[in-house]
């Protein structure tokens, strides 16, 4: 036998009075974005397309300048300058490689190891963002001065005879050689590094740390199995956030180092303040903006990672 049940009836079409008002407030979240949308469009977007526009002008700055379409001059900037543009990646990928041998112990020791320290660890940190980038890169001029303890110190270890074999200083000098650049970036961008890679060890949950024990892992198959791959955002967030800026910093060449250690930031700022050709500056910055990007996406996708911190 079967049984027929009859279908539960249907609810009726609610009239117009009876339908629930429409929730209010649903443009918030918009309206909410619309200041930093506006922000963005004025002073990055306009920018550059501004720059854009300069980087394909000819002209002068007397008889002004005139969107011609001009793209040799792409090509003449990296053919006049691509050993600037060589030196500012090499000097930027050496002091983010520092920073990572430097930051990562550092970072270990205040997620893992600070105890009551760790707040005042942390303000030491960021202690050289209370001061100016500049005054920070002239107390390294001050440091690395010819005749001074860090100087004496190298040559009483035959140190300075190595790096002069190896071309990164010179003589008995520090100052002017790229030894005394790369130590300028690490310094300046060390925090940028050491702040990631602490937030990202700080969310690893110890109880992995205890697993890993009770499985009979020694500490350094615990900290490759374990430490290092859930640590990963914070190491690729804190190698962009020091190579990127590094790649086209100026202050530091132009304090620490000489004309044969200028980076290409140093000549955009001599084309646009100096010599006062816009199209080659606006040129040297979309390419090295470029190549940046490429070695960026390149990196992120080869870390198997894009959960960024």
């Amino acid at each position: 036998m079967t049984t027929v049940t009859d279908a539960p009836p249907l609810a009726p079409t609610p009239t117009p009075e009876e339908r629930p008002p429409r929730r209010r407030g649903r443009l918030t979240p918009y309206w909410l974005l619309l200041p930093g949308i506006l922000w963005l469009l004025v002073f990055f977007a306009l920018p550059m397309v501004y720059q854009a526009s300069t980087s394909v002008q000819t002209g002068s700055l007397e008889e002004g300048y005139k969107v011609t379409w001009h793209f040799a001059t792409y090509w003449d900037a990296v053919a006049d300058y691509w050993p600037q543009f060589l030196r500012s990646i090499a000097y930027a990928g050496t002091a983010t490689i520092l920073c990572l041998l430097l930051g990562y112990p550092l970072a270990y020791l205040i997620a893992f190891r600070a105890g009551r320290w760790r707040n005042l660890i942390l303000i030491l940190v960021i202690a050289p963002f209370f001061t100016s980038f500049l005054i920070r890169t002239l107390a390294w001029k001050t440091i690395l001065a010819d005749g001074g303890p860090v100087v004496g110190a190298l040559n009483t270890l035959h140190v300075l005879d190595v790096t002069s074999w190896l071309g990164i200083t010179a003589g008995d000098r520090v100052l002017a050689t790229p030894l005394a650049v790369v130590c300028g970036l690490t310094y300046n961008f060390l925090p940028f590094m050491i702040l990631p890679l602490y937030t990202s060890l700080e969310r690893i949950d110890g109880r992995l740390h205890e697993a890993a024990g009770d499985l009979y892992a020694k500490p350094f198959t615990t900290f490759r199995k374990v430490t290092f791959p859930l640590s990963m955002p914070g190491v690729v967030s804190g190698t962009l956030l020091t190579f990127i800026p590094a790649s086209g910093d100026y202050v530091n060449a132009d304090l620490l180092g000489s004309t044969d250690t200028r980076m290409v930031g140093n000549v955009i700022q001599t084309q646009f303040l100096r010599i006062l050709d816009y199209p080659t500056a606006a040129a040297l910055s979309f390419i090295l903006m470029a190549g940046i990007l490429a070695i960026v996406t390149l990196y992120i996708r080869k870390s198997g990672t894009e959960d960024l911190v």
